[in-house]
C-alpha cells in the first residue's frame, strides 16, 4: 500500500535539473500558526527570517518540503497570514525571481488542490489587474519533486515524508478533527501529545522511517530527501541515502538541508553569545558537507 504511493509521487514528480551552479537550500515542518500559545514556530521566527533572507541574498532556490502552515489546528489561512506577514514576505522575494518551489504536507494537505490555493491567495491578495492575478496564481504546489543532476540519469527524491504514514496520507482529515478539537485543548490544559504525529510519538516515527527505507531498497537506492518526523538524518556514505531536514520549530533552533557546488550539508541556525555576552544568530554545519555522487 505505502509503495504504491510513493511509487506514484516518484510517477508524477515535479522535476528541476541542477548542476555544479545550483545552490538549494530546504526547510520544512514550519507550522506557521496564528501567534497563539499552539504556534510553535512564532519562537523561531527571528532565526528563520534571518536565515532565508541570508540565502536569499546568496541566490539560493528555496525549496519547502511540506507542513510550511499550520492547518489542522487553524481553520483557515487568513490569520496565520496576518501573524506571519513579514515571513511570507521573504518567501515572496524568492517566489518574485522564480527561486521558490513548494511540497505539501499532511498538515497543509489542501494546497494540494489549485483551486483551493488561488481562492487562499484571492483572500490575502486581491489582484488589482489581469496581468497581476496571472502572475499572482501561477503559485503551485507539488506532491514531490525530483532533482536530476545535469547531463545524467542520477536524481533526489522529494517528499514531506507522509506518503509512509499511511493513516496521515489516506485519512488526514480525520487526524485533523482530532487535533483541532481534542489533542490542541489537550496539550493546553494537561500537555497530551498527538499520538497521531510521528514528532511526538517515537513508535511511528520509528514506522515512518523503516517504509521509506524499505521503498528506497526497493528503489535501487533511490536517494530521498523528507520532512515530517521533525527528526534529522543525515547518513555516512555507504548507508542507505535517507535524508530528514529536520524541522523549523525545534527549540531555539531551525535544522535544515543544504546544496551547494553538487555537495550536500545539514545546517542548524540558532542564536550564540560573543565573548561580551552579546547573541547572536549563527548557522553551524552539523553534518556533510559530502559530495552528492556519494549517495547516487
Amino acid at each position: 500500500m505505502m509503495h504504491s504511493i510513493l511509487d506514484n509521487a516518484l510517477l508524477k514528480a515535479k522535476l528541476l535539473t541542477i548542476n555544479k551552479d545550483s545552490k538549494i537550500i530546504f526547510f520544512s515542518d514550519l507550522h506557521k500558526g496564528d501567534n497563539s500559545y499552539a504556534d510553535d514556530f512564532t519562537h523561531n521566527m527571528e532565526i528563520y527570517q534571518y536565515a532565508i533572507r541570508k540565502y536569499y541574498d546568496k541566490k539560493y532556490t528555496y525549496i519547502e518540503l511540506g507542513d510550511g502552515i499550520e492547518l489542522w489546528e487553524n481553520y483557515t489561512f487568513e490569520p496565520i497570514y496576518k501573524a506571519h506577514k513579514s515571513t511570507f514576505e521573504l518567501l515572496k522575494l524568492f517566489y518574485n525571481d522564480n527561486r521558490l518551489y513548494m511540497i505539501w504536507g499532511n498538515h497543509d494537505m489542501i494546497f494540494g488542490d489549485p483551486i483551493t490555493v488561488e481562492k487562499m491567495l484571492y483572500k490575502v491578495f486581491p489582484p488589482k489587474n489581469i496581468k497581476q492575478k496571472e502572475r499572482l496564481f501561477n503559485l503551485q504546489y507539488h506532491e514531490s519533486m525530483l532533482l536530476q543532476i545535469e547531463n545524467t540519469d542520477k536524481t533526489i527524491f522529494l517528499i514531506h515524508g507522509h506518503q509512509a504514514d499511511w493513516f496521515n496520507y489516506r485519512f488526514w482529515k480525520v487526524s485533523r478533527f482530532f487535533v483541532r478539537y481534542f489533542w490542541k485543548p489537550l496539550q493546553k490544559w494537561f500537555n497530551v501529545k498527538d499520538p497521531t504525529s510521528p514528532a511526538k510519538n517515537y513508535k511511528n516515527l520509528i514506522k515512518v522511517e523503516q517504509k521509506l527505507k524499505d521503498w528506497i531498497i526497493k528503489n535501487n537506492n533511490q536517494m530521498v530527501i523528507a520532512g515530517h518526523t521533525h527528526r534529522p538524518r543525515f547518513p555516512d556514505p555507504g548507508l542507505l541515502p535517507y535524508f530528514n531536514d529536520g524541522s523549523c520549530v525545534h527549540p531555539n533552533s531551525i535544522i535544515g538541508m543544504e546544496i551547494e557546488n553538487l555537495e550536500i550539508a545539514m545546517v542548524k541556525w540558532h542564536f550564540q553569545s560573543d565573548a561580551n555576552g552579546n547573541s547572536h544568530i549563527v548557522k553551524t554545519v552539523l553534518a556533510g558537507p559530502q559530495p552528492l555522487d556519494l549517495y547516487l
